[in-house]
């Protein structure tokens, strides 16, 4: 079995319009709606084995909140450029690396790719994926590149403002 978690960034400022797109920051607010959605993966008893995160400032103060909470070494959070520019396809890319340990994976990035990848396996559709939403879902494989064929469940889509 695998699970994939997929996080959409937290809500990110527009403040410093000299900034570049990746440099933005999350808002206080963003922060305050990520910690919500850790505490229902926290009462859920969510565990992951390997998380990888867009470069941009946000995935990555995002991705380092969670893993903190989540008891995961901050260190150990793989920056991959390609997910700030990725499609739907394109996120498949991610799967292929990973080490055959990995049972569950956590890509933390940004729409409107998340959205559609996340549509790619949800048996009921999302229109957007929220700024800290997560979509959870376990594939009946033991292999990654094998997820688009298997069987598989969604576990939880967990929008903030729902919380």
């Amino acid at each position: 079995m695998k699970t994939l978690y997929l996080v959409r960034h937290a809500k990110s400022s527009w403040n410093y319009p000299e900034l570049m797109d990746e440099e933005r920051p999350i808002l206080e607010k963003g922060k305050k709606r990520t910690k919500k959605v850790i505490d229902y993966l926290l009462k859920n008893k969510v565990k992951v084995d390997y998380i990888k995160s867009s470069h941009a400032v946000r995935a990555m103060e995002t991705a380092s909140i969670i893993a903190h909470a989540l008891n995961y070494p901050i260190d150990s959070i793989k920056v991959e450029r390609q997910i700030y520019h990725a499609n739907a396809e394109l996120l498949f890319d991610q799967f292929y690396d990973l080490p055959e340990s990995v049972d569950s994976l956590m890509l933390v990035g940004h729409n409107p790719a998340f959205t559609n990848f996340a549509n790619y396996f949800l048996d009921r559709k999302i229109d957007w994926l929220p700024t800290s939403g997560v979509v959870s879902i376990t594939f009946k494989t033991d292999q990654w590149d094998q997820i688009i064929q298997a069987k598989r469940k969604t576990n939880f889509v967990v929008l903030p403002k729902k919380l």
